[in-house]
């Protein structure tokens, strides 16, 4: 049976012998240094999001699947965001990435710290100049990504009442800010949060006026 910390170097020597590449090449299309490279696939260093990210770029295969190998939690069930919470607390409890209880109450409050800034210049900026960004850097990860685009485009043209654009633009900050309360590289679970202020929202707003 393989180890859990060397199934990704495993992983990775397949790919690298399949591609006839070398770690030096690897090196020089990842820009990831050729020793580190060697220690993660020997399994004396554990690869960080950042190195798994450059990885899938470069050898055409999965992030997700990088990840699994890596070691690293995943969760990729979004359908019930509610009956999720469980799990994703079990899956943070047996990881040392995180040193703070998962709760929704965090995320209601953080959520309408941002609602509330949203109405203020500063936050209306920061949408409108690093919502693009952050959708770029996020990709198509998540079932919510459609949402969000709707409601950036509501959000960007003032469609709604001064309440409604609060609840569309304190989603669209918690979204593009990186404090969240499951951080971001956790992928995918760390767009869980994310995902379940984007329900919120968009529940909040069908009760309204039918939805967006």
């Amino acid at each position: 049976m393989v180890e859990k910390s060397n199934e990704l170097g495993l992983l990775l020597k397949e790919l690298l012998k399949k591609r006839s590449l070398s770690m030096r090449k690897l090196s020089q299309l990842t820009g990831i240094d050729t020793a580190i490279i060697s220690k993660i696939i020997n399994g004396k260093r554990k690869a960080t999001p950042d190195h798994l990210q450059r990885f899938a770029d470069k050898l055409d295969i999965s992030i997700l699947r990088l990840y699994e190998a890596a070691g690293y939690p995943v969760y990729q069930n979004h359908s019930d965001l509610n009956e999720s919470i469980g799990h994703i607390q079990s899956i943070l409890e047996n990881t040392n990435l995180v040193d703070k209880e998962f709760r929704l109450n965090d995320v209601k409050e953080e959520l309408e710290k941002y609602q509330q800034l949203s109405l203020e210049e500063e936050g209306n900026a920061t949408i409108l100049g690093q919502f693009e960004k952050k959708l770029e850097k996020v990709g198509s990860i998540g079932p919510f990504i459609h949402s969000l685009k709707v409601m950036y485009k509501q959000f960007s043209r003032k469609i709604g009442t001064k309440m409604e654009l609060a609840l569309i633009g304190g989603a669209l900050l918690y979204f593009i800010v990186n404090l969240d309360c499951i951080p971001d590289y956790l992928f995918p679970i760390g767009y869980i949060d994310d995902a379940i202020v984007i329900n919120w929202v968009m529940n909040g707003l069908s009760m309204k006026n039918g939805g967006i």
